[in-house]
């Protein structure tokens, strides 16, 4: 049975991951909109040269940052993709994303079914809210865990093409992509933002699996609707607005962490997700948390519909074996 479990959700996850990978790649262009870096603080000038710094104002050129440019919006990040890259480029990255959801996906919704099947009530056939939520937190923790090393390829693949042509890492393929990360940048850059991914992959197996649970079982209990495509559809796009609700923040700054590009013998752009997180909201406001929310919650809801509604019909199929 344990199986079983894994195998239906890894096969839900990979359907609705590569239906919605082109609006999870315009999300993370969006999510890199405007980053800048801060100047570190060792870097400004003491009070105690200050004066002393205006009477050389003159003489001493002080660089002025870039203005970033504007931000722009889901249609016209799409439209512009298409037009620099073609429309194969929506889909740049699509074989790291199936590993992810073979890896990630697989896990969490595996696991997340053995828990539920442990923690059920055997007399009411019912799970408190509570456990639901404390079975997301686990399977996601450990999904994202055995996943991390495709993500970071994936968010890296799906990036490079805003890259100048020079900077580009133009990876072949997922298994290009590990590889050479490995090899460039040690075994350890294959877990870089991996912090932020357990973080992340904790909110949205917890919001998304229990609140789609709890949608369905509300729905049921109340009669609004019989168990069906209907009910299906409605609950898991429920589930996808929280999810995206609370994972959004995470993910920005996960995106931004496992994309930055460390040059060799150079201090990297972000010390880790704190300071990254710190860095956005110092240089860009408390909103560039949020950056990216219309393609994650244009993702997450079909996403989130796909998988459930794929998950049903598997049990359907798989239900004799």
């Amino acid at each position: 049975m344990g199986v079983k479990g894994f195998v239906e959700g890894g096969i839900a996850s990979i359907v609705a991951g590569c239906s919605t990978h082109p609006m999870d790649l315009i999300k993370v262009r969006m999510q890199l909109q405007g980053e800048t870096q801060v100047p570190k603080p060792d870097q400004a000038l003491r009070p105690a040269m200050a004066s002393a710094a205006r009477g050389a104002a003159s003489s001493i050129h002080v660089p002025v940052p870039p203005t970033p440019p504007p931000r722009v919006g889901l249609v016209t990040v799409g439209v512009k993709l298409i037009q620099q890259e073609g429309v194969a480029a929506l889909f740049s990255g699509v074989s790291a994303t199936m590993l992810r959801q073979c890896l990630y996906s697989t896990t969490r919704m595996g696991l997340y079914d053995i828990l539920k099947k442990k923690w059920t009530d055997p007399e009411t056939g019912n799970m408190p809210l509570q456990r639901k939520i404390g079975a997301g937190l686990i399977a996601g923790a450990i999904g994202a865990t055995v996943g991390n090393p495709a993500d970071v390829a994936m968010v890296r693949m799906q990036a490079d093409g805003r890259l100048p042509a020079a900077e580009r890492r133009n990876y072949k393929s997922v298994v290009d992509a590990i590889t050479r990360m490995a090899k460039q940048e040690g075994v350890t850059s294959l877990w870089r933002g991996s912090s932020m991914t357990v973080n992340r992959a904790m909110l949205v197996t917890a919001s998304q699996l229990a609140s789609y649970d709890q949608f369905k079982e509300t729905i049921l209990e109340k009669e609004l609707m019989r168990d069906g495509l209907g009910t299906h559809i409605t609950a898991s796009f429920a589930a996808g607005f929280v999810a995206a609700v609370a994972s959004n923040p995470v993910d920005v700054i996960k995106t931004r962490v496992m994309n930055m590009k460390v040059e060799p013998g150079a201090a990297p752009p972000y010390k880790g997700a704190l300071d990254c997180a710190v860095q956005t909201v110092r240089s860009e406001g408390p909103m560039a948390l949020y950056k990216g929310f219309i393609p994650t919650i244009s993702r997450q809801g079909p996403f989130t519909v796909v998988l459930f509604v794929t998950l049903e019909q598997v049990r359907k199929l798989l239900k004799d074996f």
